[in-house]
């Protein structure tokens, strides 16, 4: 009689652990390998059992189930998944952070698609440029009673790989008609992006002019400021058939828009991107041609250094040299607290402006801040493009809304420990600045960054924004609280 098979031995797994894989791996080789020494018949196979090639071919299934079964153990306990990968998924630490805390990179605007697509630029690669200039086109297209491509814009630039911080300056306001300012949105960003950004000028344009062409729904702002608006001039774009502005939730398409951006993002340099649009809007207005003025133009920011780091703002015409004035004084003061903001006059005015703010863990950041002078800046419409423009003049202060502030801290090692602050909707934005830097000085500095402790509506009304780059993570927050959705991976 044949000797009986004996039964099939698996060795149980245990829970991984390096040291332990090559002695799994021999054990559970050792019971599925036959035993050479063992009686064969002429075909290769022993007695009773499976005939070789089987015996192998189960051999290496067996073998393939448990690589796969160890390399699953390992990948759970590290945290990765299939799934997670390029989507800001929790590092291998499996650490949590508060809202507004990220690895590697964020944005925070006053729209949520824009955030959104910000955050898209940086999972394609972008820098905080392209996220930066990418959103402010998206603003240009949903919210068009702050900002649009017929606004001004400044900027602020820090470059952490080489400590230089750039500001984008648009100059002193020019006019294009009586009561209307000439546009300088496009070349601006294009400037930027040009000089400072990553990924294909085209690909900034992408998300942009699909909401134009696709359509994008009314949010709060918007609608809160068509209702105390007049809508005459606003019409059809942002009004009913009856006249009536649009509410919250309503879609609206601008396909006039859509084709200048679509225009824009063929341009090969930042002169011609705003061409296209001046030449339309010349043929609107009956002009003999396209107004031709100074450029937006790249130049070292102002700096400030202070006991605690370097200050960093943009020069005149905007209100950057106010500010750096107000911080020297303030910083001199012997008080031991933040000095209470002025009071303001009671017809000071709240000027129309946006801002958007971008922030990577190594220090870089990014602080936009655009203006139509007005909500809905001039109210006139332009039927050939879908702009919007200012009424920015000649006339007009260009930039006293314009304060970014870039604070650079020293460090006794090599901790990074750079903070962002830009005001928006407010007449005193060098003030509202001043108060929140005072009082980042005057509390004791954590791994866990904090938002500002003190609301800009105690001295005014209007948005603050802040970023952070601090212990390896990227940091944003808005005040008041819920003004402005951020994103970030």
């Amino acid at each position: 009689m044949e000797p009986e098979a004996g039964p099939v031995l698996y060795q149980k797994l245990r829970v991984w652990e390096p040291s332990l894989e090559s002695e799994e791996e021999e054990e559970i080789s050792e019971q599925l390998i036959p035993d050479a020494s063992g009686p064969h018949d002429s075909s290769g196979n022993k007695p009773g059992r499976l005939p070789g090639a089987w015996a192998q071919l189960v051999a290496a299934l067996l073998l393939l189930t448990v690589s796969f079964s160890l390399a699953v153990r390992q990948l759970c306990r590290s945290g990765a998944s299939p799934g997670a990968l390029g989507a800001g998924a929790p590092p291998a630490s499996g650490h949590s952070h508060r809202p507004g805390v990220y690895h590697h990179s964020a944005i925070i605007s006053p729209a949520a698609e824009c955030s959104h697509l910000g955050r898209e630029l940086f999972v394609a690669g972008g820098n905080i440029v392209d996220a930066g200039v990418g959103a402010a086109l998206c603003l240009a297209v949903v919210h068009p009673h702050t900002t649009g491509l017929g606004a001004t814009y400044w900027g602020l630039f820090h470059n952490s790989s080489s400590g230089n911080s750039t500001a984008l300056t648009s100059g002193p306001a020019q006019t294009l008609a009586p009561g209307l300012g000439l546009p300088s949105a496009l070349p601006a960003l294009h400037m930027l992006h040009t000089h400072f950004g990553r990924l294909p000028w085209p690909h900034l344009l992408v998300g942009p002019i699909s909401l134009a062409q696709k359509g994008f729904l009314v949010d709060t702002s918007l609608a809160s400021a068509l209702a105390a608006q007049d809508t005459k001039g606003l019409c059809p774009l942002l009004c009913h058939a009856n006249g009536t502005p649009l509410g919250p939730g309503t879609r609206v398409t601008n396909t006039k828009l859509a084709a200048v951006l679509h225009k824009a993002s063929l341009a090969p340099t930042p002169e011609l991107s705003g061409d296209a649009l001046l030449s339309l809007l010349a043929e609107d207005l009956g002009l003999e041609g396209p107004s031709v003025g100074p450029r937006p133009t790249l130049e070292p920011a102002l700096q400030l250094p202070v006991p605690q780091g370097i200050l960093f703002t943009t020069p005149s015409p905007s209100a950057g040299p106010e500010l750096l004035e107000l911080l020297e004084a303030s910083l001199q003061s012997p008080g031991p607290s933040p000095a209470p903001c002025p009071a303001l006059p009671q017809a000071a005015v709240a000027p129309g402006s946006s801002v958007l703010a971008t922030v990577d863990s190594g220090g870089s950041v990014l602080l936009l801040t655009s203006s139509l002078n007005s909500s809905f800046g001039s109210g006139h419409l332009s039927p050939s493009t879908g702009v919007l423009l200012s009424n920015l003049v000649a006339e007009s202060a260009a930039g006293a809304w314009a304060c970014p502030l870039i604070f650079r801290g020293i460090s006794d090692d090599t901790e990074v420990d750079v903070l962002g602050l830009v005001a928006s909707g407010t007449p005193a934005a060098a003030r509202v600045t001043t108060h929140a830097l005072l009082s980042h000085l005057a509390r004791p500095q954590t791994p866990d960054l904090q938002g500002p402790t003190e609301s800009p509506r105690a001295c005014g009304q209007g948005t603050l924004l802040q970023v952070a780059a601090h212990s390896e993570h990227a940091h944003v927050s808005g005040v008041p609280s819920g003004c402005c959705p951020f994103q970030g991976v």
